[in-house]
């Protein structure tokens, strides 16, 4: 059994930022040499989350725009009254409610089981952000 954990550093420049990380993510897979096995790719940040979906421009400025108006950041959250580094980002918290912190992808035959149209993102919600991290964590056979 093989178990290897990375890190990927990231910086986001937008308060809302949808990033194409699959390559990094395959890069690092290829490295492990797994042939059976499973990837996870986890966000340990309450304000940016791993999503996988379509890389398709059009779409992702469709994902953009729903995130904006599914919560908006103006509204009076009591999150916000007395934020605890300072960001009103209440409205990020609550976004990430629908989110999740991490995705796991099989491996089988030494291939990352990503369907044809298949990305992996990580969705930065309280941007822009200097330091941001994904853990890539594979365990599998050789």
């Amino acid at each position: 059994m093989f178990l290897s954990c990375t890190s990927i550093p990231l910086h986001t420049t937008t308060p809302i930022e949808i990033i194409d990380v699959t390559a990094h993510i395959k890069d690092i897979f290829y490295q492990s040499h797994i042939q059976n096995g499973q990837i996870t790719v986890y966000s340990a940040h309450s304000t940016a989350f791993v999503a996988i979906n379509e890389c398709e421009p059009m779409l992702q400025q469709d994902m953009l725009a729903y995130l904006t108006q599914l919560i908006p950041q103006h509204q009076d959250f009591k999150h916000n009254r007395q934020p605890i580094d300072g960001r009103l980002n209440a409205h990020s918290h609550l976004l990430g409610l629908f989110m999740n912190a991490s995705e796991t992808i099989p491996i089988a035959n030494g291939k990352l089981l990503l369907g044809r149209w298949q990305s992996i993102f990580f969705i930065e919600l309280d941007g822009p952000r200097e330091e941001r991290t994904l853990h890539i964590q594979i365990i599998g056979e050789h």
